[in-house]
C-alpha cells in the first residue's frame, strides 16, 4: 500500500461521495482526511479514513489537517441552497481557495480541483466567474501540479434535487446526438475515475480537464 495521504473536500456532496467511494476501494493512499461541515451520509468503518467535524470559518485551528501529498477539492453548492451569493462565493471560492492554500503551504505536490465547464473569471455569468476566479487563484500556489476538472452537467443521485439539472439531463436524452461531447454529462462516478487517474499520474505543471477528457480516461484507468 502507497504511504500517501489525500484531503478530501467535499465528501458529503455527490462528487465528493462518490471520490470517497473510489478511494476506499483502492491502496492508493495510507490516510484519506476528510474534513465536513456536516456528517458522512454514509457509515464506513476503515482504518485508514479520518472524518474531522471543521469549521471552515476557523480554518486556521485545523492547520495540522492540511499536511498531505494530494488534496482533492469537490467543495461546491449552489445559490438557492446557500441563501444568497454572498454565501455562494463564501463556499465556492473563500473555502476552497483556503483550504488548497493550507495544504499548499504544508506541503502538498499536487491539487485536483473540481470546478465546471464554462469558468471564466471575465464571465459575466456569476456561477461561472466564480469558479473562473478559483481558478485563477489556485494558479498562484504553490503546488507542483494542479489539476482543473471542468465537468459539463454532473449525473448521479443526489440528496438534494436540482431542477436545472433535471431539465438538462431531459435534453441531453432528447438531443444527445446533436450534442459536442464537452458538453454532455458526465456521471459522477466516472469523474471520480478520472480524477484518481491524473492523481496517480501526478504530472507536473497546470492542465485543465473537461468532459469529453474525463469520460476518456475514466474508460481507461484500471481500479
Amino acid at each position: 500500500m502507497s504511504d500517501k495521504s489525500v484531503l478530501l473536500l467535499g465528501a458529503t456532496g455527490l462528487v465528493g461521495g462518490e471520490c470517497l467511494k473510489l478511494l476506499l476501494s483502492v491502496g492508493d493512499y495510507q490516510r484519506i482526511i476528510v474534513p465536513v461541515r456536516s456528517p458522512l451520509p454514509m457509515a464506513v468503518q476503515d482504518p485508514r479514513l479520518e472524518v474531522h467535524p471543521v469549521d471552515f470559518e476557523q480554518l486556521d485551528s485545523f492547520a495540522g489537517l492540511f499536511a498531505v501529498n494530494h488534496i482533492i477539492s469537490c467543495l461546491g453548492t449552489t445559490i438557492g441552497k446557500a441563501g444568497s451569493r454572498e454565501r455562494f462565493r463564501r463556499v465556492d471560492f473563500t473555502y476552497a481557495y483556503e483550504t488548497a492554500s493550507g495544504a499548499a503551504e504544508n506541503g502538498a505536490s499536487h491539487l485536483l480541483l473540481v470546478t465546471a465547464l464554462g469558468a471564466d473569471a471575465s464571465s459575466r455569468i456569476f456561477y461561472n466567474r466564480v469558479k473562473g476566479e478559483l481558478e485563477q487563484a489556485v494558479r498562484g500556489l504553490p503546488f507542483q501540479s494542479v489539476s482543473i476538472f471542468r465537468p459539463s452537467l454532473i449525473l448521479g443521485d443526489r440528496r438534494e434535487s436540482r431542477m436545472g439539472e433535471s431539465i438538462g439531463k431531459t435534453l441531453s436524452g432528447l438531443l444527445g446526438f446533436a450534442v459536442p461531447d464537452r458538453y454532455k454529462p458526465v456521471a459522477a462516478g466516472d469523474l471520480a475515475r478520472a480524477i484518481l487517474a491524473i492523481a496517480r499520474e501526478s504530472r507536473p505543471g497546470f492542465r485543465i480537464i473537461e468532459s469529453d477528457a474525463i469520460r476518456r480516461i475514466a474508460r481507461n484507468i484500471a481500479v
